[in-house]
């Protein structure tokens, strides 16, 4: 009853301003792989063998190992058909099921430890962190500190980004202990490092100067004993130095005692991943795939993340096709976050286009979500007559539009400023049986609001109202539509109802931002209530622009005002008053400022920081 007492005043509030002016984001099919015929040697000794045996054909043996892991439990049985293969694993396929495991740490431990002990693979630093990343959870702590120490005692270096990531998820898991301890182990080790760092010997030799026959000389005289770890450690002290850091990588390369490797390979393009050693790179990759290693699919991600955060598209996209060449292919979300970091740019189509027909010549059927990565990026570009064809084709692979799809229309249309159509695509939806979300509603409300027709966004968030509540991204919207268009008494009118009347809780910001341009038109009485709103939304006090605007022109009743609105105890803080004191005499308003003080309670007029303030040992 409440609620609907609160949409009908919501209702009537926004045809009110309406009217007062006119007068003046899925359901993802599976991934199918055309797998070849099974090339399982082993015969069944069980019934869940058998059921392996008849229910999987593989295509190569990464995807073949992960299949069996994937689809079943971990035992004795599966370890068992595990054994089957018969060969060691290599880091990259290690490193691949590590990966497709990362949401199952249990299961990742298992593979973890059967590798090692009943499969003879040697872990390496990369593997070791890629592992206690998927570990560092409340539900094996036990399993993520017996890595740590064994990979401590193996002599492997936990890497500053492993060390922060795991950081940031145990102070977002509130896992105190762990986080404390976990800080403790890292600063021991880094000091540890820093008495005997052979590694940050090497590269303050190799950035001292150019590279020369001088450097090479001195690195001989290190006597340094090579190793994949030092290697990798060394590269990273290089990390800002990309070519110094190949130059290096081809000295070791020539040394008698020690060969590169795919962990040293996949250091080194990680290494070499920007834009100013781009051509290197690239350089680098071929002459890894020339050696028979391969990139693993924890540096792929990696790598391609950076391309993608400096719009390096073009060689991300080359990176992915790369990829999907090899045995580690990305998976379906991998595709869809790429489609989805290239869509927005007529220039990008291409490229687009070009990963979806690398997707689909791997062997994989397109998904629902690859056909809305296609048609996103056809809907922000303006290419509605070719959307509309990749909407039709995705009906006839049986996969129906939702609101996702919808969206992404409604946003392109918005774009292009074809707002009429956009209203009626939600029409479509409702015909079709697809009920608008708020997210539907939200991007064309804000389509309105960016093409300065917040009488529109009124009307559409009248009719949303019907059948959709509002929260506060939508509230947040309107609210910088109406000060778009220096609206601001509409703004705060609707704010306050929607809080008091529809009990929607507003964005802090949202708060902010609408106090700050109340302020700005001298609307101290409507900006003070919202400073009591945010107050019931036990919202943190915000002084700062009161203090400002009532220190240069307020009286002292609303410094006085002020002051008991900003804490919900009986008093504010001391500091609160000194500040609003403060500024006052920081203006030149002396007078002012005493009488404020006199309106002081008695402790805060004795205060010895008071006191101070005007040069007094006591105003009692």
């Amino acid at each position: 009853m409440n609620r609907s007492r609160g949409i009908l005043a919501s209702l009537r509030l926004a045809n009110s301003v309406l009217s007062t002016r006119l007068s003046s984001a899925p359901s993802v099919s599976t991934q199918v792989t055309r797998f070849s015929p099974s090339h399982l040697s082993f015969k069944p000794r069980s019934p869940l063998l058998t059921n392996i045996h008849q229910s999987l054909s593989f295509s190569t043996k990464p995807n073949s190992l992960l299949q069996l892991i994937l689809t079943n439990d971990w035992s004795d049985e599966l370890e068992t058909a595990l054994d089957e293969f018969n060969s060691a694993l290599t880091h990259e396929t290690v490193i691949y099921v590590l990966k497709k495991l990362d949401k199952d740490p249990k299961k990742a431990s298992r593979f973890f430890n059967w590798a090692r002990e009943e499969n003879g693979f040697s872990p390496n630093s990369s593997v070791f962190s890629l592992m206690l990343k998927i570990l560092a959870n409340k539900a094996t702590m036990k399993e993520f500190w017996i890595t740590l120490r064994e990979m401590k005692e193996l002599g492997f270096y936990l890497d500053e980004e492993t060390y922060y990531t795991i950081h940031s998820c145990f102070k977002n898991d509130k896992m105190a202990g762990e986080f404390v301890a976990l800080t403790h182990f890292y600063k021991r080790m880094v000091e540890e490092n820093a008495k005997d760092s052979i590694a940050q010997k090497v590269a303050e030799a190799i950035l001292r100067d150019g590279w020369g026959n001088e450097i090479e000389k001195e690195l001989d005289g290190m006597n340094i004993d090579l190793s994949d770890n030092l290697v990798i450690r060394v590269l990273k002290e290089l990390r800002n130095y990309p070519k110094k850091g190949l130059l290096f990588f081809h000295w070791a390369g020539k040394c008698s005692s020690f060969k590169h490797n795919t962990v040293t390979y996949n250091a080194l393009v990680r290494l070499l991943a920007r834009h100013d050693s781009i051509a290197e790179f690239w350089s680098v990759v071929a002459e890894m795939k020339g050696e028979g290693f391969e990139m693993d699919i924890d540096t792929y991600i990696k790598i391609l993340r950076n391309f993608q955060k400096f719009r390096m598209l073009e060689d991300a996209v080359k990176l992915y096709e790369f990829m999907m060449d090899g045995p580690y292919k990305p998976s379906e979300q991998d595709c869809c976050l790429l489609l989805r970091s290239i869509s927005g740019d007529a220039q990008n189509l291409s490229l687009v286009f070009r990963v979806v027909n690398k997707y689909e010549a791997a062997g994989y059927s397109l998904s629902k979500a690859i056909y809305d990565g296609i048609h996103r990026s056809l809907t922000k570009v303006g290419k509605f007559d070719e959307a509309a064809k990749i909407m039709e084709t995705m009906k006839n692979a049986g996969c129906e539009p939702d609101n996702i799809t919808y969206s992404q229309l409604v946003f392109g249309l918005c774009k292009a400023r074809r707002l009429e159509e956009a209203c009626k695509v939600l029409d479509e939806m409702e015909a079709n049986g697809c009920r608008p979300d708020i997210k539907t509603w939200t991007i064309l409300i804000k389509g309105h609001c960016d093409a300065n027709q917040i009488d529109g966004a009124l009307m559409c968030f009248s009719k949303m109202l019907k059948n959709c509540e509002a929260d506060a991204d939508l509230l947040d919207v309107l609210i910088n539509g109406f000060i778009g268009q220096n609206r601001i008494d509409g703004a705060y009118k609707l704010l306050v109802e929607m809080v008091n009347v529809v009990h929607l809780r507003p964005w802090q910001a949202t708060f902010k931002l609408l106090i700050e341009k109340l302020l700005g038109k001298r609307k101290l009485e409507e900006s003070m209530n919202l400073l009591k709103l945010m107050k019931k939304q036990n919202y943190p006090p915000y002084p700062e622009p009161f203090i400002r605007y009532i220190s240069k022109s307020g009286t002292v009743d609303d410094a006085k005002e002020f002051l008991k609105a900003l804490s919900v105890k009986e008093y504010p803080s001391i500091g609160a008053y000194i500040h609003v004191l403060q500024s006052f005499l920081e203006e030149g308003r002396h007078s002012e400022a005493r009488d404020v003080l006199y309106k002081c309670p008695h402790h805060i007029r004795n205060h010895p920081k008071v006191s101070e303030l005007f040069g007094t040992k006591s105003t009692a």
